[in-house]
């Protein structure tokens, strides 16, 4: 008989800790699709183009959704019980609604044909929140796209797990935990 394969997502605003809980998991030999976006950004600068969503946004937008939906086949082809992704789908119509950008009915489309077993959230945590090269939005910026971010999440259906603050093993073992109680 073939096991079902969990496909779990860690969303939030930027600065959470979500990375961070993910290399965590990866370190614990889980398989962990990283976030595309950071990806997309280094691509665009080493081209000359410092803030690609802010200049093109559909462009950028439409490049995560590519790479999001690839790591969504390639994890569904594989033979993984259990997958994790620093993010999902439905995050990149959940920023284009935040930023107020139009965009095709595709991205939703794609939101609800790929869909995920487990979310687990990762709330705004200002002691632990940071900018860098990629990740440029203020403390205010990311609570306000978490807030965007969860009721896209419900919008869709789904039923969000809250992770506690605490250390990186504490909020890894969380969320092992979670899913071996659900197993």
């Amino acid at each position: 008989m073939q096991k079902i394969q969990q496909k779990i997502v860690l969303i939030g605003g930027p600065g959470t800790g979500k990375t961070t809980v993910l290399n965590a998991l990866k370190a614990k030999d889980y398989c962990c699709y990283d976030e595309v976006s950071r990806a997309v950004i280094l691509k665009a600068q080493k081209q000359g183009i410092e803030q690609l969503f802010l200049t093109e946004p559909l462009l950028f937008s439409e490049m995560l959704l590519q790479g999001r939906e690839e790591q969504y086949l390639k994890a569904h082809k594989s033979a993984e019980e259990i997958v994790f992704f620093d993010r999902g789908i439905p995050d990149v119509h959940t920023y284009m609604n935040y930023f107020k950008t139009d965009f095709p009915t595709l991205f939703l489309e794609k939101s609800k044909e790929h869909t995920y077993d487990h979310i687990f959230h990762f709330s705004p945590w200002k002691e632990i929140h940071i900018t860098d090269n990629e990740r440029y939005e203020s403390f205010k910026e990311a609570t306000e796209i978490d807030i965007h971010l969860t009721k896209a999440y419900i919008d869709l259906g789904y039923k969000i797990i809250n992770v506690p603050f605490g250390s990186v093993a504490a909020r890894t073992n969380f969320i092992i935990h979670s899913l071996s109680c659900d197993l």
